[in-house]
């Protein structure tokens, strides 16, 4: 594995991104920030223990059908629990790359009401994108590469590196992996 982000630039950037995130959100009272299962979980922890806004927290995860599913096609694997009608929610999510999910769960929040939805994304793949999608609060932008740790994984593994890593293709020779 080699190194693409270390903890230090983790830890600054996420308290720059916090930084940002309490300024455009403090006048509101309503901020609900909603994590995406389960790579976004050490990227929101640190996050919101940097934030003095008012917020509530809750999840969201989701999972594609299989071999069938046409882009966008997504399967709610856990759904909020906290309504989100006229509600500030700021969606936290560990990686963008071809943004088909992440544009079914973002219109689904607003069609349910909110009263605004950002995203906050740590990792930017843009190269990979196929659905354009608006990152309000961007971490960092990365080359299509698969990467690990900070709560992103292959097959359940490196989720809990301190830092994000660039997986060696000896480890992925199977296949392609899903990030998260």
């Amino acid at each position: 594995m080699r190194v693409l982000v270390t903890q230090e630039d983790l830890e600054r950037r996420v308290g720059e991104l916090a930084a940002e995130i309490d300024r455009d959100y403090k006048d509101s009272d309503r901020l609900l920030c909603v994590g995406v299962l389960k790579g976004s979980v050490f990227f929101m922890v640190d996050l919101l223990k940097k934030l003095t806004v008012p917020l509530a927290i809750d999840f969201f995860q989701t999972s594609s059908y299989g071999a069938s599913t046409t882009p966008g096609e997504v399967r709610i694997r856990k759904d909020v629990d906290l309504p989100v009608r006229g509600k500030d929610v700021l969606l936290i999510e560990d990686i963008v790359d071809t943004g088909h999910t992440l544009n079914t769960i973002l219109g689904l929040l607003r069609f349910r009401g909110a009263r605004s939805v950002r995203l906050c994304a740590l990792l930017d793949k843009k190269e990979a994108r196929e659905v354009e999608i608006q990152i309000d609060y961007r971490g960092f932008e990365i080359e299509n590469l698969f990467v690990v740790g900070y709560g992103l994984d292959f097959d359940e593994h490196y989720r809990n590196l301190p830092y994000i890593a660039v997986l060696d293709g000896a480890d992925t020779a199977a296949g392609v992996p899903s990030p998260s």
